[in-house]
This record gives structure tokens, C-alpha cells and sequence, in this order.
């Protein structure tokens, strides 16, 4: 009796144990199978650098930046679309984790937010309407309307020219307020400009003033997020090296505007 008191024990310890083995085992493969996720911010309206293609795509210059980046640093990328203001506001909300649209470093933004190493430089511009005679410089909008998003540094500077700010979510309605002559102008880069004009050679624009001063876009991070920040600039930084951002600007662009 007692053997097989004995016999009947050890099975059960036995099987605790192959039990025990089993869930461990499961247990492991599923935190192995756990990937990381970028959530990244972007417009997904802002042709070339962040747009819907005829397939209902998303895709564009930083888009495929920050595919680029993702993949180097073992992450599963993540896109949160939204037009700029709102895209800002779920950031700030930390809804996600990087914007990767055009965001232009500033010493304002700097207080805020960390950047990455820069992946793209451009010029700023002044774009009127066709017919428009009464602004060739920087200082005649003063007094003027822009067409500009809220909270862009191109706001920002067309504010502190002393224009009227139009609010839009993005450049295309911006531009389709000047050519309506709905709004006088719109400041934003002149490598946008050049694109838009290829898309639509009809558009009723022109550049009548272009800045030498370069501006620098980054990947914007959340101030304590300086771990993930390293990582994406060590990620972009070898994706210059090894000529990567060199090859998404010609795609996009037919030549290099990431330096």
C-alpha cells in the first residue's frame, strides 16, 4: 500500500514539474516574441516628405527616414497620422514616441523637446500668387496674410515679419488659400515648393524670395526620452554614412537634401 502510495506521489510531483517545465518554456517564447514599437508622428498629408501614394500608401522621404531608422535600431514602426497641430498635440500627449515630419530644430523647441542628429536642410521661401506684384521681400508681408500651420516655425516667422496668420493643415490648403487670393502668402521650404510644382506645374504660384539661411529638420523627441533619442542619432548618423539618406533624397527629390 505504501509503494503505491509512494508511486502515485511521485507521479504527481512528476507532472507538477513537467508542468511547471512547459509553462516556463511558453512563457519565454512569448516575451522573446514581444517586439519593440517606434509610434511615430506624421502628417501623412505633406507631399513628398509624408503622403498617402495612389495606393493609399503611406510613404514619402521621411516616412521611409524613419522606416530606415526603425529597422536599424530593431524596432517595429508604428505611424500616427494626423495634420500638424493635432499631430503636436498627441505628442505632447505622448501618444507617440518621435515626430519624423519635417520638424525644424529652433532654439524655442530646443527648450521643449530633444532632436536627433539633422536628416534634412532646406531654405525657407516666400511664395505669393502669380499675380501678385506687392510683395518681393521678407519684410513687405508685414501687414499681409500667411497661410501658414499654428504652430510651424514658418508661423512663427511669418509672424514676426508682422503678418496676419490664416491658420491650415499644411501646405496644400495654404497654397490653395494664395492661389484663391484668399491669402497673400505662405513661408515654407523652397524643396517642398520645387515638389509641389512638379505635382501640379499649373499651380498659379511663385517663389519671389528665398533665404540663404539653412534650416535643419530632425527626429523631436520627449524630453526624458534620452536613451531612445541616442539611438535614433546613432541610427541616422549610419544611415548617412553608409549613403542610405543620400539615396532617399534623389528618390524623392533628384538630389541630396539630407546635408
Amino acid at each position: 500500500m505504501k509503494k503505491s502510495i509512494i508511486a502515485v506521489a511521485s507521479l504527481l510531483v512528476v507532472g507538477v514539474l513537467f508542468l511547471a517545465g512547459c509553462q516556463s518554456k511558453d512563457s519565454g517564447a512569448a516575451s522573446s516574441s514581444a517586439e519593440k514599437v517606434l509610434r511615430v508622428g506624421t502628417e501623412g498629408t505633406y507631399s513628398p516628405f509624408s503622403f498617402r501614394d495612389e495606393n493609399d500608401k503611406l510613404t514619402g522621404y521621411d516616412v521611409d527616414v524613419a522606416k530606415a531608422v526603425a529597422k536599424k535600431i530593431d524596432y517595429k514602426v508604428k505611424f500616427v497620422e494626423a495634420p500638424w497641430d493635432s499631430m503636436l498635440a498627441a505628442f505632447d500627449a505622448k501618444k507617440t514616441d518621435v515626430v519624423f515630419n519635417q520638424v525644424a530644430i529652433t532654439p524655442e523647441r530646443k527648450e521643449k523637446y530633444l532632436f536627433s542628429t539633422p536628416y534634412s536642410v532646406s531654405h525657407p521661401a516666400l511664395i505669393v500668387n502669380k499675380d501678385n506684384d506687392s510683395i518681393k521681400d521678407f519684410s513687405d508681408l508685414k501687414g499681409k496674410t500667411a497661410a501658414q500651420s499654428l504652430t510651424s516655425n514658418y508661423a512663427e516667422m511669418a509672424e514676426g515679419l508682422g503678418a496676419e496668420i490664416s491658420s491650415v493643415d499644411g501646405f496644400s490648403k495654404a497654397v490653395e488659400l494664395v492661389s484663391d487670393k484668399r491669402a497673400d502668402a505662405t513661408l515654407n521650404d523652397d524643396v517642398t515648393y520645387y515638389d509641389y510644382l512638379n505635382q501640379k506645374p499649373d499651380a498659379p504660384i511663385k517663389i519671389v524670395k528665398a533665404s540663404n539661411e539653412a534650416t535643419e529638420v530632425a527626429a523631436m523627441f520627449h524630453k526624458g526620452d534620452e536613451k531612445l533619442a541616442e539611438k535614433v542619432d546613432k541610427a541616422i548618423k549610419e544611415l548617412e554614412a553608409d549613403g542610405t539618406l543620400t539615396k532617399l533624397s534623389e528618390k524623392y527629390f533628384k538630389k541630396d537634401i539630407s546635408k
